[in-house]
């Protein structure tokens, strides 16, 4: 009998994942086998990642998909610095 005991770590893990996709919705549709995208109460589309990472709310389902595979793909190429950048740096100056 070969069993694998979890560390604590591994259980947190476990748990943790579970947790994650307790949150899915009974609507949710895996796209790409990577993410997924369901219908919110209020009308919106929301996605969120096979490992439980939530990503994008939008108004429509085909442009919620399309900006996440957008994202997840610069994510992987290291580009998403390129196209991020801090309009205001929210500092208020002199005293309030």
């Amino acid at each position: 009998m070969d069993e694998h005991i979890l560390t604590h770590e591994e259980m947190l893990e476990t748990a943790a994942q579970r947790e994650k996709l307790s949150e899915l919705p009974d609507n949710a549709e895996l796209i790409d086998d990577v993410f997924y995208v369901w219908k919110t109460r209020f009308g919106l589309y929301s996605t969120m990642t096979k490992e439980g990472r939530k990503m994008l709310t939008g108004g429509t389902r085909d442009g919620v998909i399309t900006m996440t595979r957008w994202h997840l793909k610069c994510e992987q190429d290291g580009t998403l610095d390129d196209y991020s950048r801090v309009i205001n740096s929210g500092v208020v100056g002199g005293k309030l």
